[in-house]
């Protein structure tokens, strides 16, 4: 399944598989768990959400969730919106949109 990227923000700021986030059809609070656990015991100060088509609501719900119910200091450092070329089964080019939002957290100094 080739993928292709449009927009330059896209490619410079992708992080390690550790600290992204894919969104799927499970319901948001699934996502919600796996973002916190990573901000606590993940040890890292910055999550990428990623989702595509309509997983793109679930994402938004997801980062909205986090900071409003659970991380208090959590703010949202940038959104990356783009989209991408898909080809399926039958050989057919289809485009997606897709969305990256990167939630960080201070760390607190010792």
């Amino acid at each position: 399944m080739p993928e292709e990227k449009t927009g330059s923000k896209a490619t410079k700021k992708s992080k390690t598989n550790e600290d992204v986030i894919f969104v799927g059809n499970k319901p948001s609070m699934s996502y919600v768990l796996a973002v916190v656990t990573q901000f606590q015991s993940g040890g890292s100060d910055e999550v990428v959400i990623k989702a595509r088509g309509r997983a793109i609501s679930r994402a938004v719900d997801t980062a909205e969730i986090v900071r409003n119910r659970f991380i208090k200091d959590v703010k949202i450092k940038d959104i990356v919106i783009g989209t991408e070329s898909i080809t399926n089964e039958e050989g057919r080019s289809t485009n997606v949109s897709s969305i990256e939002i990167f939630l960080s957290t201070k760390k607190k100094s010792k």
